[in-house]
């Protein structure tokens, strides 16, 4: 075939394969579940690390020095108030007693034979049989003899309470510890024998910022707040995850910031019937500080956070994906709360976002609720 003819035939075959070629399927529509955007009242909660200790913790130190005879009580259970709790041995102390209730009666006769002189030199004195000098005399002794019966009845008190103080009883009602002293030791007034601690109610013990404080410094620093109005209530989170029944109320708040930590402590009680709490466990607490009306939530797992901002992949009427930033607020429960970029009632993905890019087409299904979801209602 000549060359003429060869290239009109060729335009010819690559035309026909053109027209033949058809344009590439749109792609498959990524299967997405959704949640609308709410828009409800949410209460911010705040949540801290607390510490629990006794309402009242009282250190058990003997008033007297001698060796430990006797314990008395069961460690790590209750015990009551003026329960004995140990016996210190009492013979000396019990012969310092016998010993002042002599000089006792040595200043009682004394006295009395003082006073009989007064009133036999008094007449006499009158009388002038007897100088004024020596009436002078047997009325200061008189005197003199009532002071040493006023000290001797002293120092049988003294040997009375220094007798009794060798059976060392609870000052309160609570629970008492691993005795730190043993029978045979010899402890003086400055030995803690062991602890007793008032766990109904319990004490815990918070420290907030000092950013939330001054959020709440104004209701704080009323003066009603500590006695007539108590703070808010309380929730504790144990350490299994639980939620302790009792409420408890926040009552104290401290007159400092610690230059340390910044934070400022804050003490609240709770209820502790059957004495579950004790005192050293950590525990989460929990409170509501405010209630936000209206706000907008998505599910925690529809924002995903990326080079320090927060984004949601809206689901379009038009069936295509759209990542949107968006500016988030306080969590509650699994829900967060979004201060801009979305609206209610549009529709955030919450699974298959890994799929997902600006414009991708999606088939959008809606997601089961969840438990929390269906408890806020």
């Amino acid at each position: 075939m000549s060359p003429s003819r060869l290239a009109p035939a060729l335009a010819a075959l690559l035309f026909a394969t053109a027209c033949a070629r058809k344009d590439p399927p749109p792609p498959r529509p990524v299967d997405v579940l959704v949640v609308p955007v709410v828009q409800m009242d949410v209460p911010v909660v705040g949540e801290w690390i607390g510490t629990l200790d006794g309402s009242v913790n009282a250190d058990i130190r003997p008033k007297v020095e001698g060796y430990v005879l006797r314990q008395f009580y069961k460690e790590g259970q209750f015990v009551h108030r003026n329960d004995p709790l140990f016996e210190i041995d009492p013979r000396q102390f019990r012969a310092a007693l016998e010993q002042a209730r002599g000089t006792l009666a040595r200043a009682e006769a004394q006295l009395s034979k003082a006073s009989r002189d007064v009133e036999r030199f008094t007449p006499l004195a009158a009388q002038r049989a007897i100088s004024q000098q020596e009436l002078d005399n047997a009325i200061a002794a008189e005197r003199d003899a009532r002071g040493g019966l006023a000290a001797a009845r002293a120092a049988v008190d003294q040997s009375a309470l220094n007798l009794g103080w060798t059976r060392v009883t609870s000052p309160i009602d609570g629970i008492a510890g691993i005795a730190k002293t043993q029978v045979g030791d010899l402890v003086n007034t400055q030995a803690v024998m062991t602890t007793v601690s008032t766990v109904d109610p319990v004490r815990v013990t918070i420290g907030i910022s000092e950013r939330e404080y001054m959020d709440r410094a104004v209701s704080i620093n009323r003066e009603s707040y500590p006695t007539t109005e108590r703070g808010p209530e309380l929730e504790l989170v144990l350490e299994d995850g639980s939620v302790f029944p009792e409420k408890g109320k926040a009552v104290l708040v401290d007159r400092e910031v610690n230059v340390k930590t910044g934070t400022l402590t804050v003490k609240g009680f709770f209820p502790n019937p059957h004495n579950i709490l004790r005192p050293g466990q950590y525990a989460r607490v929990r409170a509501q500080l405010s209630l936000r009306p209206g706000a907008l939530v998505v599910p925690q797992r529809a924002v995903t956070e990326l080079q320090g901002g927060s984004r949601v992949a809206i689901a379009g009427a038009d069936g295509k994906a759209e990542i949107r930033a968006v500016e988030t607020g306080p969590r509650y429960r699994d829900l967060w709360v979004i201060e801009k970029g979305v609206k209610a009632g549009e529709s955030v993905i919450v699974s298959g976002l890994q799929y997902v890019r600006a414009g991708t087409p999606v088939a959008a299904k809606p997601a089961p609720a969840s438990p929390a979801a269906l408890a806020s209602r």
